[in-house]
């Protein structure tokens, strides 16, 4: 079986019920889905970013209410860890100077 792994910029996308996106993923089993724990850092600090910024209760509520619907909804996925094995990983990818962003690197070392 393959596990496919989605990103953050496909995790919203999808969320927001992108079309191709949306077409894409549901022609898998939640069972070959994952994400990694950086899509869920990525994910709450930006809602921690909008909390920040809610100045009236309604905005809070709202803002609130979706990351609620966030959590439960990547609640629903393996997630996989950084662990010490992927650190090793994305150090020596890290080595070979790829123009490729740190976050992105991190997600191919625990695909790895």
């Amino acid at each position: 079986m393959s596990l496919f792994v989605l990103d953050t910029d496909i995790i919203s996308l999808y969320q927001h019920d992108h079309p191709a996106v949306s077409v894409a993923v549901q022609k898998h089993p939640l069972a070959e889905l994952a994400i990694t724990v950086l899509t869920g850092e990525e994910r709450l600090s930006g809602w921690y970013n909008e909390l920040r910024k809610a100045k009236k209760p309604a905005a809070l509520a709202a803002v609130y209410y979706r990351m609620a619907q966030t959590v439960q909804f990547l609640g629903h996925m393996p997630i996989l860890t950084f662990s010490e094995a992927a650190i090793d990983r994305y150090e020596n990818l890290k080595r070979l100077k790829l123009k490729i962003k740190k976050t992105d690197l991190r997600i191919a070392a625990i695909v790895l």
